[in-house]
């Protein structure tokens, strides 16, 4: 078959000839090598020279059918090609029958047209970039999350896998059980809370978990977040990233001091501190400064910037994002759709990257509509789908809250109105539970009660 190589627009390109006639010449031979080729090349752009993609796309096709992969149906498919050439077609077939070193490394010689288009797609890309760049026409802020990001997707089509059998699994399964139970097992469990009935319920913070911490506006999201945070990067020594679209990377910082030194919020704002707070707060500025806390306020940030953000960082144990309503896919489209397509993608990044990630939101104002106030799945705000990607979904309510309102009774004496509850309403790892918390509005904090059980 004729093969205008000069034709493609990668020309010059690395490439295995031998390898790639290896792998076709294996499945005539032998056609059920197609199962073990099909899981390492997909699709016919894998092969550099067109001829082998013509002759690749028709072998996909015959399997596809159902009907046998052999000289003479091979054969017959080509013919259908217009550009076909029946005496060179048919010599070439013959030929690539004849050259195949060995059937049993047909892997291997798949493998070698793998790599070879790995190495091919990365110089284009490489080209592409210096193209972007020299057009001048993006910011480089832009130019640099695109490159990130083609490099990265190059990476991950490296890493794709095929269907792997269950003992493997098993296998591997019972090792992380054995190094969960051994002294140093705290690193491959999940990142604690600093709740510990809260851990208990849902087994910490998991790697590749999409958890979704949701309340109305003012009933202390962001300071559970950041007391998660807090405990995460102060106290288990782990690397934080912290995405926030709605306050500034000062503001943050002033409720962890709050937080960490036990000095009024009103007292920062203010500057009116005692000498003996003053000393707190340096303590707490040291304790801080040492941690692994990094803040981001882009109050415009996409999910692939966040991406590429979290690659240069490296080693990223945990992101908080706060919060998912303030969040752009970058296109104007219908709201629903677009908060389904940034839930999604969420969960693709925590499963990426291999990280929990806390994503913030805020519920509609149906539950205040309701005799009883606490949240509901359904109250979840723009989309079903945030209910449907998320691993976990954790509610934050205070009875308090709603103390002065209209529409509320009147609190008994006793009663305290800084008693809540952080309820576990979807938990993909265990049971549905109500975690009694205690808010200590003057830090910014939340502290445990002890755990009772969420009534049916």
């Amino acid at each position: 078959m004729a093969d205008n190589i000069s034709s493609y627009s990668g020309a010059g390109l690395p490439f295995d000839l031998e390898a790639e006639q290896a792998v076709l010449g294996a499945v005539l031979l032998d056609s059920s090598c197609l199962d073990t080729v099909m899981e390492i090349l997909p699709s016919s752009e894998y092969f550099y020279q067109s001829s082998h993609a013509v002759i690749y796309d028709a072998m996909l096709e015959l399997s596809n059918e159902g009907r046998p992969v052999d000289f003479v149906t091979l054969l017959n498919r080509l013919r259908r090609d217009p550009s076909f050439v029946e005496n060179d077609g048919k010599g070439y077939l013959l030929e690539l029958a004849q050259i195949v070193p060995s059937i049993s490394n047909v892997e291997t010689y798949a493998r070698i047209v793998r790599d070879k288009y790995d190495v091919r797609t990365l110089i284009l890309t490489a080209r592409r970039i210096l193209e972007d760049a020299s057009a001048g026409a993006e910011d480089a802020s832009v130019l640099l999350d695109a490159a990130e990001q083609s490099i990265f997707d190059i990476r991950r089509g490296q890493n794709m896998q095929g269907l792997q059998r269950i003992n493997q699994t098993l296998l591997e399964t019972f090792d992380r059980l054995d190094h969960i139970a051994s002294p140093e097992g705290e690193k491959y469990r999940g990142i604690p809370t600093g709740i510990r009935s809260l851990d208990d319920t849902i087994t910490g913070l998991n790697r590749s978990d999409l958890i979704l911490l949701a309340a109305r506006p003012g009933m202390g999201k962001t300071s559970f977040a950041l007391n998660i945070t807090r405990h995460a990067a102060v106290s288990c020594h782990k690397r934080v990233a912290f995405f926030s679209l709605e306050m500034t990377r000062e503001q943050l910082a002033s409720r962890l001091l709050s937080t960490e030194a036990q000095v009024s919020g009103v007292k920062l704002r203010t500057g009116k501190l005692a000498d003996d707070e003053w000393t707190r707060l340096v303590e707490a500025g040291d304790v801080l400064s040492k941690a692994e806390i990094y803040f981001d306020d882009n109050s415009a940030i996409t999910v692939p910037e966040m991406k590429a953000k979290l690659r240069r960082l490296r080693d990223v144990d945990l992101v908080v994002i706060d919060y998912l309503q303030l969040m752009s896919s970058g296109h104007i489209e219908n709201r629903v759709q677009e908060i389904s397509a940034i839930t999604r993608n969420l969960k693709i990044m925590a499963k990426e990257l291999n990280v929990p990630v806390l994503c913030l939101s805020q519920l509609s104002r149906e539950s205040e509509k309701r005799t009883t106030h606490k949240p509901m799945l359904s109250d979840l705000r723009d989309s079903g789908s945030i209910e449907q990607d998320a691993d976990i979904v954790l509610f934050l309510y205070r009875e308090g809250y709603y103390a002065n309102t209209g529409d509320h009774a009147e609190p008994e004496p006793d009663e305290d109105q800084n008693s809540g509850e952080c309820i576990v309403a979807k938990n993909r790892h265990g049971e549905t539970r109500s975690i009694p918390l205690h808010w200590q509005g003057e830090f910014m904090r939340f502290t445990a009660q002890e755990l009772v059980r969420q009534e049916p």
